[in-house]
């Protein structure tokens, strides 16, 4: 179900507020609804996937609490591992599969994966947890602040890569208080501005890049070709995802909920590392805090950086897509 879809306008989001508004009263009863209604969400893409986003949330649930009974390091560890088994399975077993055959200039499909809608986002969500659990954060949450803080659906397919301590607390709180109807407002609006960008300019872009991009297949490249593709492309990309964090903090704020802002105008960046810090800004800051600065980071020297910077950024890469480009 996409966000800019008629039927999650006109009848899944009137549905999931009004529900989350009239059970608000009760903590439990406002969490199971999310838990409730994020699930129906990734059910309509493909009900067959809800048992494994299921099954992988309440392990690793498990695993917290085992942990918290233990207090054993490597507990968290075993559940990283897990996570990454489960994501390589689903996003890399094909791709593995067809570079190794394809070394050998053999033409053979076994079998073909169909992947998960957004298992990069919700594996990478529990990760950072068991990582945070296994540097000391012993925040052990209960069985509906865990499930829907890694199931609420505004960020579950496409993010922002949302971490525990950023939105469970908000999770206590009633969202009738004296800041709802202004959420409600607020968020109603950025998720219009949101669809906006995503129908009015991504989309109508898209119909000139796809075109383009066709002629230079069929009939080869040429300079008015290539420029319309390669601006029409650009910007649809930039307004896409643009306009879905849009539609993502929008549709947070209106269940009185702030997720982190994941975009903040790449385009205007003076430097890769500015980009770098302006584009998918969630995923940037869980490469850094979870994977270059225990690689030692800037600390042990150029060459050394130089490794953690090219890994980094090689395995963020095979994050966004399971192949060579």
């Amino acid at each position: 179900m996409l966000f800019n879809s008629q039927i999650f306008i006109f009848a899944f989001l009137p549905v999931a507020l009004l529900g989350y508004y009239a059970l608000a009263g009760s903590r439990p009863l406002r969490q199971a609804w999310i838990v409730l209604i994020s699930l129906a969400f990734y059910a309509y893409w493909d009900w067959r996937f809800v048992p494994l986003l299921a099954t992988l949330t309440m392990a690793n649930w498990l695993i917290a609490q085992w942990f918290g009974r233990t207090g054993q390091r490597w507990i968290p560890m075993a559940g990283v591992v897990l996570n990454l088994c489960v994501l390589a399975l689903f996003k890399y077993a094909d791709f593995l599969r067809g570079t190794v055959f394809g070394v050998a200039g053999v033409d053979w499909q076994p079998w073909q994966l169909i992947l998960p809608l957004g298992i990069s986002f919700f594996v990478f969500q529990k990760i950072s947890y068991l990582m945070d659990l296994r540097r000391g954060d012993r925040h052990i949450y209960g069985f509906l602040d865990f499930w829907s803080f890694v199931t609420f659906f505004p960020q579950l397919i496409a993010g922002p890569l949302v971490r525990h301590n950023e939105i469970i607390p908000q999770l206590e709180r009633d969202p009738r208080g004296p800041a709802m109807w202004e959420n409600l407002g607020r968020g109603l609006v950025l998720f219009i501005i949101g669809l906006a960008k995503k129908i009015a300019i991504a989309d109508t872009l898209g119909h000139l890049a796809d075109p383009a991009y066709a002629t230079i297949a069929q009939t080869g490249l040429t300079a008015a070709n290539a420029w319309i593709g390669s601006l029409a492309f650009t910007f649809q990309l930039y307004f896409d995802f643009s306009g879905y964090s849009d539609m993502a903090l929008g549709l947070a704020l209106m269940f009185g909920l702030k997720l982190p802002i994941n975009f903040n105008s790449p385009y205007q960046a003076t430097s890769v590392r500015d980009l770098w810090r302006r584009w998918h800004i969630t995923l940037s800051r869980f490469l850094r805090d979870y994977l270059y600065i225990p690689l030692g980071g800037s600390r042990l020297g150029e060459t050394r950086q130089v490794v953690n910077v090219t890994l980094t950024m090689l395995l963020g890469g095979l994050w966004h897509g399971a192949n060579w480009n």
